[in-house]
């Protein structure tokens, strides 16, 4: 009996993690469509509001307001993609006409540069250099012919671009029109018992997602604006779109910031590599980490408050550690989705186990 007993516990246990090894092989076969199932969900969160807005102030149906809604923000993706693409494809036809022997001058314009600054022998500069293998990566990329192949890569990223731009509007126009309808699917799945908890999570977890992904839209354009007046002012290259990325990267909680900082330091020293190292480059490099550092005040003191005090109702440590900690478990993925997830962990679990006295407290507000 004992036997039988502790086979049967073994099937199951061989039976449970030969079911989760296949249900992790399909979903990483299904990755790219999950992705797009999550960017649809994002988008439809950022539309919610306004097609609420035109069904109950302007009477629209759900129909027309779901496809007013979506145009909206494809016009404004247009939009950045005219103001951007220009500028990339620029950057590109740059790149794809390089010569290893001007590259080759360009890295002996630095080795001078440093070796005035720093004091040291442009022999001296040159060894360091080598030892760190990056001259000889960089020729051997550029000795690599890619330029010719440039376009047909170029081709490839942009069909993806356009069925993933397809997919996701087609998914999101229905979840903006028929949200009613999959709430209705996914509440057959649920016990009867534990129904109306289930539609009180969705509809705040609804609410206060969309106010999240708004204000993240609004806490990166402002940020995009710092940055933009400021690389601008100190006469970078590509001012806008190189803002423009950096802003994004702020997305990343704590090295998001720093990334940026670097990246554009770094663009504006190759932006200004014909003057004066000392007393021209590197007090221009300083103004733009002084226009990082009034961004970053004004993200932390202003717009972040704002964002989680609308959405998580989380004290700044609290969103800390949680940040922290998902960063550790699960990388900087984890950190970019770890105050959304978090918020909606504290929706569940607040109407599941309300009668909890901590419970209480820790949700408070939401």
């Amino acid at each position: 009996m004992r036997s039988y007993i502790l086979a049967k516990g073994i099937i199951k246990a061989i039976s449970f993690f030969l079911g989760l090894g296949l249900l992790l092989f399909v979903l990483y076969q299904l990755r790219t469509l999950i992705i797009y199932l999550v960017i649809a969900a994002v988008l439809t969160l950022l539309c919610r509001p306004l097609v609420y807005f035109f069904r109950e102030r302007l009477n629209i149906s759900k129909t027309l307001g779901a496809v007013i809604a979506l145009v909206i923000a494809l016009a404004i993706m247009s939009g950045l993609g005219l103001m951007f693409v220009p500028m990339l494809a620029e950057q590109t036809k740059q790149i794809a006409v390089y010569d290893p022997e001007n590259i080759q001058v360009e890295l002996d314009k630095v080795y001078e540069k440093i070796s005035e600054y720093s004091g040291a022998s442009k022999q001296d500069v040159a060894d360091a250099v080598k030892e760190t293998e990056i001259e000889k990566s960089v020729m051997e990329e550029m000795d690599d012919e890619e330029g010719p192949t440039l376009m047909d890569r170029l081709i490839n990223i942009l069909t993806q671009l356009s069925i993933g731009l397809l997919s996701v509007l087609f998914m999101s126009f229905f979840m903006l029109k028929d949200h009613s309808s999959i709430q209705r699917f996914l509440l057959a799945m649920i016990p009867k018992e534990h129904r109306k908890q289930t539609i009180s999570s969705l509809d705040k977890i609804k609410d206060l997602l969309s106010r999240y992904f708004l204000g993240l839209v609004l806490q990166i354009f402002i940020l995009f604006i710092i940055y933009a007046i400021t690389l601008y002012l100190v006469g970078t290259e590509n001012a806008l779109i190189v803002s423009f990325f950096c802003a994004l990267f702020n997305i990343i909680p704590y090295a998001g910031p720093v990334i940026g900082a670097v990246f554009m330091a770094l663009l504006t020293l190759t932006s200004h590599s014909d003057i004066d190292f000392s007393n021209g480059a590197l007090p221009l490099v300083g103004y733009v980490l002084i226009g990082v550092t009034i961004g970053q005040l004004v993200d932390n003191f202003i717009s972040q408050p704002f964002i989680y005090s609308n959405s998580v109702k989380s004290h700044p440590m609290e969103i800390f550690v949680i940040i922290i900690a998902s960063g550790l478990l699960f990388g900087i993925m984890g950190m970019m989705v770890a105050v959304p997830m978090y918020a909606v962990l504290k929706v569940i679990i607040k109407e599941f186990y309300w009668r909890n006295g901590f419970v209480r407290f820790w949700t408070k507000g939401i």
